[in-house]
């Protein structure tokens, strides 16, 4: 038995070739001649878009803080100017009941249970 997984196809392909409809409104259509500034001209298909980051976001920078109290890494986008966070991964509410929980498993005093595998000594 072979080890390998091969899918095979069944029969060849077939290349058909799809025309597409041509609307009666198109037929009946009038040919227009439109001053260059009023018509459309297409696009060159090699051309990148640009997007220019300043102009979206001119006075952000991004900063990573560690959050002793929920136990985790904080994600901010914070505005140069005000100093204000503009967006923060996780969320304050997120990092809040992080820290709530946190707190409540260092506040148990329960004894540690012995698992089967430990040794008594």
């Amino acid at each position: 038995m072979s080890m390998d997984f091969n899918i095979k196809p069944v029969g060849a392909p077939v290349a058909a070739a799809v025309a597409p409809p041509v609307s009666e409104a198109a037929n009946r259509a009038v040919a227009t001649e439109l001053p260059p500034p009023k018509s459309v001209t297409v696009v060159d298909a090699s051309a990148r878009a640009r997007v220019d980051t300043g102009f979206l976001a001119p006075s952000v920078s991004h900063q990573v803080v560690i959050d002793r109290a929920a136990a985790s890494i904080v994600y901010q986008v914070v505005d140069e100017k005000t100093s204000l966070v503009v967006r923060q991964f996780p969320e304050e509410a997120i990092l809040r009941r992080r820290a709530y929980f946190n707190s409540l498993d260092m506040s148990k005093d329960a004894p540690t249970r012995m698992l089967a595998t430990d040794r008594k000594a």
